[in-house]
């Protein structure tokens, strides 16, 4: 997959299939156009294109103070990258571009810049300001833009039933499980390991502090869940806690991952940690005695959980 920064023509002069869209978190439901877009490019010996938006459209026109992405532009990249496209289109999102009318979209961006063939949209999906490049509108003139238009019908997109807001409604109830079955892998943070107070060490369940850069990643529920850890390409199992430590009172909220069977030092480096299972929601303790017998219980619970993985 090549990934084309900007509107630049593309180094291709074949058949090209387009589908553009924000794609937040590659899910279930995005995958099946992508697989359309794909089958279609291979059935006319021509080149998937995929056209998103970053940063998110909400971030520039609207109040985007409350919205949480599935995915940072590192993550959706690789998503992309497992589908199968051809190319990726990432053109910066800015106020000057949200001006652009539906035809000068249609005209600079699918027919001048990227030689469309063949566009396949989402059934509610909209080009240009104010939303006015519609279907209805792309099929009324497609003869003189010179491509093919294809809707992906409403029953389709509602069989699959799977939306970005479900999966991220799914993760803020801490319900993982839905949450991965919509996207059709484990939800994944990654970031850098800094430094803790070693309350874990003292219970014997050290852990890894994770620090998330992107203040826009939707972190999932508090609680503990049983997870998997790549670092320098391998996997570890391990428990990962969300929460304010309500038994040491008045802790900020940490996110840090107890790694089954390592021990080393891993300060300033980066790991991701990918979702399993939600083990139990945080709750208070009355001592650390009595919070070290159940991450005891919980570290058997996420290894039994594990193990079903392989």
């Amino acid at each position: 997959m090549k990934v084309v920064e900007g509107i630049a023509r593309l180094d291709h002069d074949g058949y090209m299939v387009v589908t553009a869209g924000t794609f937040d978190g590659v899910h279930v439901g995005h995958k099946a156009i992508l697989q359309q877009v794909c089958e279609q490019a291979r059935v006319h010996n021509g080149k998937s294109v995929v056209i998103t938006f970053w940063p998110h459209p909400k971030f520039i026109l609207g109040d985007a103070s409350t919205l949480k992405l599935l995915s940072t532009w590192k993550e959706k990249e690789e998503l992309f990258r497992k589908s199968g496209i051809d190319f990726l289109v990432k053109i910066p999102f800015t106020k000057e571009f949200s001006e652009l009318s539906g035809d000068a979209f249609i005209r600079q961006v699918l027919v001048d810049a990227l030689g469309t063939k063949k566009l396949i949209i989402g059934y509610d999906h909209k080009f240009g300001k104010n939303r006015e490049g519609s279907f209805e509108y792309l099929q009324e003139n497609a003869s003189q833009y010179g491509f093919e238009v294809e809707e992906i019908p409403r029953q389709d997109i509602d069989h699959i039933g799977i939306s970005s807001t479900k999966v991220r409604k799914a993760l803020m109830e801490g319900n993982i499980e839905h949450a991965n079955e919509f996207l059709g892998y484990h939800y994944m943070l990654e970031g850098e390991v800094v430094k803790g107070d070693k309350i874990g060490t003292g219970l014997g369940f050290p852990t890894a502090n994770l620090h998330i850069e992107e203040s826009f990643k939707l972190i999932p529920a508090d609680g503990i869940y049983a997870v998997t850890v790549d670092f320098k390409g391998k996997s570890f199992g391990g428990m990962l806690y969300i929460g304010n430590r309500p038994t040491l009172k008045a802790s900020p909220k940490t996110i840090e991952v107890n790694i089954f069977n390592f021990d080393q030092s891993i300060y300033g480096e980066r790991i991701r940690v990918n979702f399993v299972a939600l083990l139990r929601k945080d709750q208070r303790f009355d001592s650390l005695e009595t919070l070290k017998q159940q991450l005891i219980i919980d570290r058997e619970q996420a290894i039994s959980v594990l193990k079903q993985l392989k």
